[in-house]
């Protein structure tokens, strides 16, 4: 399973368009993803303290456009999808508002 951070407008735009796309993939040719594992600081790195996120949980297999891991860190590989992210690969929603500090924590259940 793989994991994207988005405002729910854009989550819910991505359904009425069909498919979701990130301005990355305008600006960086892809997509930004992340492991389980990476998640969490992503999230504290780049949208502590905004609210009005969810976190879709993606299965890589169901991807229509190609999937990269690519080092993006020293020594850290992230996943980055050149295209589209197909609605049929999203397989969970979840609401993601950070604490009262402004961090965030992975949502009961995970």
């Amino acid at each position: 399973m793989i994991h994207h951070i988005t405002t729910s407008t854009a989550w819910q735009q991505a359904q009425n368009d069909g498919a979701y796309t990130a301005d990355s993939l305008v600006s960086e040719g892809f997509i930004h993803f992340s492991t389980a594992e990476q998640i969490i600081a992503t999230a504290n790195r780049f949208y502590r303290g905004q609210t009005d996120l969810v976190l879709l949980s993606i299965d890589p297999q169901k991807l229509t456009a190609a999937l990269l891991y690519e080092e993006s860190e020293p020594g850290q590989l992230f996943p980055h999808l050149y295209g589209p992210l197909n609605l049929d690969a999203v397989v969970e929603t979840r609401d993601f508002p950070p604490g009262p500090d402004g961090s965030f924590a992975l949502p009961a259940g995970r």
